[in-house]
């Protein structure tokens, strides 16, 4: 598996990380994290924060499979659904089934 992938997949399963653990991880340098990160965020919304719980972050609501809805944009469909015209609440609920994350359990 390349480098850049399996780099892609570890972010996309743990939504954030830091460098060090990753350098580790991949058995390679400094350097080459942040290169491989900044070709990455070209295609990806990967970034990068600085500071005390600061590391290499997915952008919310972004996943490699499928995109979902941030859970405040959910909330609000939600509260907004009582509000509309029927037929408008069956296109907005259509909205929610294509897009909400699934519940676990």
């Amino acid at each position: 598996m390349d480098r850049r992938q399996k780099l892609l997949e570890v972010l996309m399963a743990r939504r954030q990380e830091t460098v060090p653990n990753l350098m580790q991880e991949l058995g390679v340098s400094r350097c080459t994290i942040l290169r491989d990160i900044d070709v990455l965020s070209c295609s990806y919304p990967i970034f990068t924060v600085r500071g005390n719980g600061g590391g290499v972050r997915v952008a919310d609501g972004y996943y490699l499979d499928r995109r979902y809805l941030k859970p405040d944009q959910e909330a609000l469909i939600h509260k907004l659904l009582p509000g509309l015209k029927p037929e408008e609440q069956v296109v907005m609920q259509s909205i929610l089934d294509s897009f909400a994350k699934p519940k676990a359990g």
